[in-house]
């Protein structure tokens, strides 16, 4: 098995800045956990951060997609997947967060699966200039490429449908933000990380701002055959 590492600089307005990106460990849990409290401060549910028993099952059950970043030494963030098959999930007929990654423990991990699965992804609120999402988001393509793997696959929240769901679907708000005629601060984001849409799905997460729904987003391995069919 390859553990991930990568050394780049990033970018503080015009100030570059050293940064790793690597596989977690254990020793990195408390780490972890901080900037999921920095991320999402109260009144959001404290039992909704990582907790050790799930990191021990990310780094355990599928350290390939376990990865955090470092800007100077400091942990600021971290990318969590895991593979699930298509068909099987397809099957299933239960596309809810909590259903396709065990409630973030990962236990529904399929070694065989065909698809990476992204389970989260923090950056600390004070990093969030830096860029590192993306360069999260693209280590993560780079797992995909490393294992054969067909695709990534995620649901993106859609946290600006709030203000307009009484107005459109949620088809309709898609539509619109991909016409450029509204932006998503998940989605947008996620479109500019090359990820791109699959279906809306409803009740994927217990999420006012997006009305429980979520925006299925993949990227393609376009060294796997099947790109070459699309």
């Amino acid at each position: 098995m390859s553990l991930y590492m990568k050394k780049l600089y990033v970018f503080d307005g015009g100030q570059p800045k050293a940064a790793v990106i690597r596989t977690y460990e254990t020793a990195d849990f408390d780490a972890l956990i901080e900037v999921q409290q920095e991320s999402f401060p109260p009144p959001f549910p404290s039992e909704l951060w990582w907790n050790k028993e799930q990191l021990t099952e990310h780094v355990t059950r599928f350290p390939q997609g376990a990865l955090c970043v470092e800007v100077e030494g400091r942990i600021v963030g971290s990318i969590t997947g895991l593979l699930v098959d298509s068909a099987a999930m397809a099957a299933s007929g239960d596309h809810s967060w909590a259903a396709v990654t065990d409630d973030g423990y990962i236990r529904s991990h399929a070694p065989e699966g065909d698809t990476l699965y992204i389970v989260d992804i923090c950056i600390r609120p004070s990093y969030r200039a830096y860029g590192l999402g993306k360069w999260l988001m693209q280590s993560m393509y780079e797992v995909v490429v490393q294992l054969g793997l067909v695709r990534l696959l995620g649901g993106g929240r859609m946290p600006g449908y709030g203000k307009h769901a009484d107005t459109m679907t949620a088809e309709a708000y898609v539509a619109a933000v991909l016409a450029g005629e509204l932006k998503d601060p998940v989605i947008t984001f996620l479109l500019r990380c090359g990820r791109t849409p699959v279906e809306v799905v409803a009740n994927y997460l217990e999420d006012e701002e997006s009305r429980n729904h979520a925006l299925l987003m993949e990227w393609r391995n376009p060294f796997h055959a099947s790109s070459h069919e699309l």
